[in-house]
């Protein structure tokens, strides 16, 4: 079994921007600061269009978006000022 990581590399980012949406959503909704509620998912968003765009084009590239999403996503929750 041949396993080609070009042609299932951009369904796997995909799918892991589906996963990152969760916490993204999650924290949209339980926390009420304009960070957190409005620019996080709208940051989210912009992710996907970038993986939606690399999807033929840079698979490898789009296989780093999940990451760079969920890593965003602690840097941000984890910032000194995020709480407030």
């Amino acid at each position: 079994m041949s396993h080609d990581l070009r042609a299932s590399g951009p369904f796997i980012a995909v799918g892991g921007l589906a996963v990152a949406a969760f916490l993204y959503g999650y924290t949209a909704i339980t926390l009420p600061s304009i960070l957190h509620s409005l620019v996080l998912p709208l940051v989210w968003l912009l992710l996907f269009v970038v993986a939606c765009r690399w999807f033929t084009s840079h698979p490898y590239r789009a296989l780093s978006l999940p990451f760079v999403a969920v890593a965003l996503w602690f840097v941000v929750l984890l910032s000194p000022g995020a709480a407030a």
